[in-house]
């Protein structure tokens, strides 16, 4: 049972944030985003620091909803398995996913770097494991996600004996966490520090779309573009056909956490996620003298469970059994929405109007990812994802949407190579004989072990026109994939169009 003094409100909830001010008085901005979560300041903040002014309206208190409410799982892995994305869209679209993902937790990194947050974040390992009840479990063949993730370019290893668990498992590289109410202290702090302005328990009650602008608290604000940051995408200047439309494709489920102290050490610092339906999911929130450890799960649809105290019951027994000395300190419940593919909606519902929603089990990477894509399209920036996730996207079928095309995807690998991060994240990950692209003191770099144990260390940007090069492994060269350069490990060109070396490090 349950202590009944176990604290129900979100572990992160410890931290308090400055109160913020009501909007007061009319005003004319570039965009109004409307939410205060991960979406909505990301949008904020990328938006701002882009030159545009900007409005981030919060209805209650930021990060108090729904982000307040995460575990703060920081992965590109989806529910979806790859191979299930591979076998119902080809596998294109399911890089595609993955490396969408992968980019939104290089770009938090980028964002916390910058801003200097003390929010705890760093790269961790994943791990997809078998369920301990195979009553309740999904089949996976882990040896063929592992595989299929290794071949389409991300850091995965089969494991006959995944750590804590046991069992069966996929290990997956470059995942992350930290603490999402100071990271999101963080970003109002970066919005204001160039001129954004964040307002609380201000709730954008009326849209108008001529002129364009959102009414609070009977204060006008105008504006060229609206961002809708909620959760669940408030209507705006939609029609009420596209609106509810929308909703048709949505299912929202409620998802329950339980938290509690352990002794240092005791649980590895990853994420952890079963192939159970619904499935459970664990991670370590690292602490001064003790850990948390975070143990979400059993899911069902929102209003149809009546005894919910039971699943908190269950959730911490499930717990114990794992880790049998935690001291359970708090409990609670998020809510995640999940779409017929697997797949957000992210993209423009009306005209000067974007929203996302769907998001899954990966509230931070994809709410992060739509504040990139919404930023990118009130830039007029192209985005590779743009079609991939929009929301009116129909059915995908093989081939109608070439993601790898030749040659002329030179600005496509530009982009996936400045967003979307390294292969391993420490020289450790390079074994004899092998190589990899290591984020290297803030930058990326090619770097080969070979049989006898020595390290060369070179950069991984083409000497041609700055393409990050891949390891061929068959040839032991590095091989730019824009035009076709090759390098041998110690950086020697091979075969142009690059005539100079890959520069030591």
């Amino acid at each position: 049972m349950l202590k009944a003094d176990v604290d129900t409100t979100p572990f992160w909830s410890e931290i308090e944030t400055p109160p913020l001010d009501r909007l007061d008085r009319n005003q004319d901005v570039d965009v109004v985003v409307v939410g205060g979560g991960i979406t909505g300041l990301t949008a904020g903040y990328l938006l701002a620091t882009s030159g545009k002014s900007v409005i981030v309206l919060e209805r209650g208190r930021i990060a108090e909803i729904d982000t307040g409410h995460t575990t703060a799982h920081v992965t590109y892995v989806t529910d979806t398995t790859l191979s299930e994305f591979a076998r119902r869209h080809g596998r294109q679209h399911a890089q595609a996913v993955w490396d969408a993902g992968l980019a939104a937790i290089v770009r938090i990194e980028s964002i916390v770097r910058e801003q200097s947050i003390d929010c705890a974040f760093d790269w961790v390992d994943g791990y997809l494991h078998q369920a301990r009840d195979p009553q309740n479990a999904q089949r996976v063949d882990f040896e063929q996600e592992a595989a299929l993730a290794s071949e389409l370019g991300f850091d995965a290893e089969f494991l006959a004996a995944v750590p804590l668990v046991g069992g069966p498992g996929v290990r997956f590289g470059s995942q992350a966490r930290f603490h999402p109410r100071r990271y999101l202290a963080g970003l109002v702090n970066a919005i204001q520090k160039v001129g954004g302005r964040v307002y609380e328990h201000s709730e954008a009650a009326d849209f108008c779309p001529n002129p364009l602008s959102v009414t609070v608290d009977g204060h006008i604000v105008t504006c060229d573009d609206i961002v809708i940051a909620t959760h669940d995408p408030v209507v705006g200047v939609s029609s009420a056909t596209s609106a509810s439309l929308l909703q048709t494709k949505l299912a929202l489920y409620s998802s329950y956490v339980v938290a509690g102290r352990v002794p240092r050490g005791r649980i590895p610092d990853a994420l952890f996620w079963d192939t159970a339906d619904p499935y459970y999911y664990l991670r370590l929130q690292p602490g001064e003298q003790d850990d948390i450890v975070i143990f979400g799960g059993e899911d069902h649809k929102t209003g149809q469970v009546s005894d919910t105290s039971s699943c908190f019951e269950r959730l911490a027994q499930t717990l114990r059994t794992l880790v049998p000395e935690v001291e359970i300190t708090h409990r609670w419940s998020g809510q995640v929405i999940e779409t017929p593919d697997g797949m957000p909606y992210i993209g423009r519902t009306a005209d000067h109007q974007y929203a996302a929603t769907g998001f899954s089990g990966n509230g931070m990477t994809f709410g992060t990812l739509s504040a990139m894509m919404m930023t990118d399209a009130i830039l007029g920036r192209r985005n590779p994802w743009t079609d991939l996730f929009a929301i009116d996207r129909p059915a995908l079928r093989h081939g109608l949407w070439d993601y790898l095309k030749e040659n002329v995807d030179y600005p496509y690998y530009q982009l996936r190579d400045r967003l979307a991060g390294a292969d391993a994240r420490s020289l450790r990950a390079v074994k004899r004989g092998q190589a990899k692209i290591i984020q290297w003191n803030g930058r990326k770099v090619a770097a080969y072990r070979d049989e006898q144990g020595a390290t060369t260390i070179r950069s991984a940007t083409c000497t041609h026109m700055g393409c990050v090069v891949a390891w061929n492994d068959a040839e032991h060269t590095w091989d730019c994939p824009c035009h076709g350069s090759r390098f041998r490990p110690n950086g020697d060109v091979i075969s142009g169009p690059a005539e100079t070396p890959l520069p030591e490090e």
